[in-house]
């Protein structure tokens, strides 16, 4: 099945998708920041802020409007009479619901962390069981059960990171081109489950890209909790798919930069004894920018990296053995070292990856 995507005339097609796709979306989030901007619903800059003028938040309704209706057609295409991707995407309508509502007005953390845990918990009560997310390391229920808390962090990762102009867009587009070509180059075990998952992180990547053009800095319009936290759910069930087909560390590799700066630095903030769920401006890319290094520059340089990790992620699919994976996740932990080092150390117009 995936020989159909690999041939000219399926790349062919693929690259129409997309283009088609991230046009869609730049006029969608367009005509989003306009109903934003009348409706005044706008991120005030204040003490924790990175930007210094009331911007739009919930631009992210243009890449959910346009990216998943195209997923749940493409998986109805590919997969008729399976129920899982049409469930996934009722449950990622149903936080986008939620998270537009928390935009608006907000809504209590334990609410919000209530839902996502359902939303995981669902989802992973449907997966095959012959499937494990940790290899078989674990009993069945302790898989699912972990796996769910590992989807919850990385939901809510991916809010956190969504802090400077064009930073979750760049993350998204990296992580589903990542994803799109480690398919494309294993197949996989799902047959037409791996077309369709390749498909569906190109038009997930294509319309991040077309509303990146908007929100890349100086950003016209935010992400906001709509897009952050919806992205976060379904990409995190594409990743945990990748697991599922043994090349976990892939899956690890390619958003192992969200992961450890979000992780570290939540850590931080609970070891000095802060309410980890308070707004902040303490993740090593807002510091870079504190700094005084421009939104963007500090972008090229999270993506430069992001590159490097597409690579390593690639390469490990290729590997056989436990070395070859303990090589590539080492060559990943040292990349994510570099990233995090010069994002705390390196000043306006240095040089570096970006």
């Amino acid at each position: 099945m995936i020989e159909s995507l690999t041939s000219s005339a399926g790349m062919a097609g693929a690259g129409l998708l997309a283009v088609l796709t991230a046009l869609a979306s730049w006029i969608a989030t367009r005509w989003v920041t306009r109903y934003l901007d009348r409706r005044e619903m706008l991120d005030h800059p204040n003490e924790r802020s990175s930007h210094s003028s009331p911007t739009p938040r919930g631009g992210g309704l243009a890449i959910l409007a346009i990216a998943l209706p195209l997923v749940g057609v493409i998986n109805w295409l590919h997969l008729p009479g399976v129920m899982i991707i049409p469930v996934l995407m009722g449950l990622a309508v149903g936080l986008a619901l939620l998270s537009w509502i928390d935009d608006l007005n907000g809504l209590p953390v334990a609410l919000r962390l209530v839902a996502h845990l359902l939303a995981a918990a669902v989802m992973m009560t449907l997966m095959p069981t012959n499937l494990f997310v940790f290899q078989g390391l674990l009993p069945l229920w302790l898989d699912r059960a972990v796996a769910v808390l590992v989807w919850v962090w990385f939901i809510n990762l991916y809010n956190f990171m969504d802090g400077i102009d064009g930073l979750a867009g760049a993350e998204t587009i990296a992580v589903c081109i990542g994803l799109f070509t480690i398919v494309l180059i294993v197949g996989g075990p799902a047959g037409p489950g791996a077309v369709a998952l390749a498909q569906s992180t190109l038009v997930i990547a294509a319309a991040a890209a077309g509303f990146l053009v908007l929100n890349w800095h100086p950003a016209r319009v935010f992400m906001g909790d709509v897009g952050a936290i919806t992205l976060g759910y379904v990409l995190g069930w594409f990743l945990l798919t990748l697991a599922t087909w043994g090349y976990w560390v892939a899956a690890l590799i390619l958003p192992a930069y969200f992961l450890a700066d979000a992780s570290i630095t939540i850590t931080r903030r609970m070891l000095s004894g802060e309410l980890i769920w308070r707004p902040h401006a303490k993740h090593f890319y807002q510091r870079a920018v504190q700094r005084g290094m421009s939104h963007a520059r500090a972008v090229r340089f999270v993506s430069g990296g992001n590159c490097c990790l597409m690579v390593l992620a690639i390469t490990s699919t290729q590997v056989t053995n436990w070395w070859g994976d303990m090589l590539c996740l080492t060559g990943a932990a040292m990349i994510v070292a570099w990233m995090l080092f010069w994002l705390t150390r390196a000043k306006p117009g240095t040089n570096g990856l970006a």
